[in-house]
């Protein structure tokens, strides 16, 4: 068709809301005409007519990106009869901040006697914590990279996982003897007289109540070993629930937005608990061997609480507010994603298994899966949702890393480049970026809109176990089997 014909079009949110009705816009229209369609239908539709409040968007059509023009578009496309019918534009909307990508190593951190298991950074990104087997959790200066004077020395086995509260006050940790121990984040010392006991066995995973349901971040759960999963009140250092149904090993637990709990086991299986009364509300089954990591569409909003990393330069001091406005600053954060899907709001979850194969979920509702997302060929070790929720990345033990869509589980793309096992990746804040790092040693840097490495980052001397991007988006820590902390930034 002549690109100056011109093609009705109705513009939508994500989550199918209408953005006024059908408008004619030319085939020759370009993006940045587009974002401006875009952001005049919403304006429209709302009581504020403050116009600096632009939104940059990308547009979908039948969940393909337009990315130059609608008439570039349609020459893509071998179906023309899209001509002949109102054309749906899905307006996306992009994180209004670039993260610059990481890309040296400025600081190699001594302090472990042992390989560092776990590590985390805070939810504004200006504090670290680290878990070794040498027993201890560390916490680190950013600023002067150095260790913390103070630090976590109660334990006395391996530090299996470390959990900041959304808060960013406290740091629960957990070791191979089922003991958990609380940090004050701030300083390093321990918060309380004494460890949480209550496990038979080990601990592999912990997970805090979100901020925007109780202020003062009271209450942490915990599944072990042992097949059961504890709910502690931290302020009475006590189990207040008990959660028993699975008959193996808990794996991974994520305590979702909605006040439900969600548990992956070796017993193959994924439970939804009512965190209120322990009241088991479903089971979902599916996976054929253990299920090794759960990832929520909405983690991120609940790892960062009140923080919002696009407004850093906002004069808002988030430690010194009170535990009942962060609790309403978290609420508005989530509940601007929580309805991304849909009108009426739900999260998402997806599930990774040693049957090589991951399941995306809507819990809060069915008991059936989505989609059933095949192609990684060993152990899927690592998932995890994009900030903007809109992907889905997964790590396996069999040297990749694959890109999925977080609304229909389609595959989109495999990252390459490691030549081992890939044990952990994480998302930067804008989601442009990813990092991931491996038993071959290497942190790798992707490009996401291009699906490329940006970055090979080389440095630490043996296999790496743990990596995390800040928050803030500013850096990247890892840590591994050679006992040294590493501090990367651009």
């Amino acid at each position: 068709m002549s690109s100056d014909k011109a093609i009705l079009s109705q513009f939508q949110l994500e989550n199918g809301s209408l953005l006024g009705g059908p408008v004619e816009i030319p085939l020759t229209v370009n993006i940045r005409q587009l974002n401006s369609v875009a952001n005049g239908l919403v304006q429209a539709q709302q009581t504020s007519t403050d116009s600096s409040d632009i939104i940059p968007y990308s547009f979908y059509v039948d969940d393909i990106e337009i990315k130059e023009s609608l008439e570039k578009y349609f020459e893509e496309q071998t179906n023309q009869q899209a001509f002949e019918k109102t054309l749906n534009i899905t307006c996306v909307p992009n994180a209004r901040f670039q993260v610059i990508p990481v890309e040296r190593c400025t600081a190699t951190i001594e302090g472990h006697l042992e390989a560092i298991t776990a590590l985390q950074f805070s939810p504004n990104g200006k504090l670290l914590a680290s878990g070794s087997g040498d027993t201890t959790v560390r916490f680190w200066d950013l600023n002067t990279q150095t260790p913390f004077d103070e630090y976590g020395k109660a334990h006395r086995h391996w530090i299996l996982c470390l959990n900041w509260a959304p808060n960013g006050k406290i740091v629960a940790s957990s070791c191979k003897q089922g003991l958990i121990g609380l940090w004050v984040g701030a300083t390093g010392k321990q918060y309380g007289t004494k460890l949480l006991s209550g496990h038979r066995q080990w601990i592999n995973s912990l997970s805090w109540q979100p901020l925007h349901l109780n202020g003062s971040c009271r209450l942490l759960a915990s599944g072990s070993k042992d097949a059961t999963i504890k709910i502690w009140d931290t302020h009475l250092f006590k189990a207040v629930l008990t959660l028993s149904s699975h008959t193996a090993s808990v794996t991974c637990i994520k305590w979702g937005g909605q006040n439900l709990l969600y548990s992956a086991s070796q017993d193959r299986t994924i439970k939804v608990w009512r965190t209120t009364d322990g009241i088991l509300c479903r089971t979902l089954d599916g996976h054929a061997h253990w299920v090794n990591t759960l990832a929520l569409s909405t983690d991120y909003v609940l790892r960062t609480g009140a923080y919002e990393p696009s407004k850093e330069s906002s004069n808002v001091d988030l430690d010194n507010l009170d535990d009942v406005a962060l609790q309403t600053m978290a609420l508005e954060r989530y509940e601007k994603v929580y309805s991304i899907f849909d009108t009426n709001g739900g999260e998402r979850l997806v599930s990774g298994s040693d049957d090589f194969t991951l399941y995306l979920w809507k819990p809060e509702t069915d008991k059936k899966p989505l989609a059933r997302m095949t192609g990684h060929q060993q152990l899927i070790n690592d998932v995890k949702f994009s900030p903007d929720t809109r992907l889905l990345a997964s790590a396996s033990f069999d040297k990749s890393i694959k890109l999925w869509s977080s609304r229909t589980g389609a595959f989109l793309s495999t990252l390459r480049g490691h030549v081992q096992a890939v044990y952990q990746i994480a998302w930067s804040a804008d989601s442009r970026l990813l990092v991931s790092g491996s038993a071959d040693s290497t942190l790798k840097v992707w490009n996401i809109e291009k699906r490329c490495i940006l970055f090979d980052l080389p440095g630490h001397a043996d296999e790496i176990y743990a990596v995390d991007y800040s928050p803030d988006g500013q850096k990247v820590a890892s840590g591994g089997k050679d006992k040294s902390l590493k501090l990367w930034r651009r």
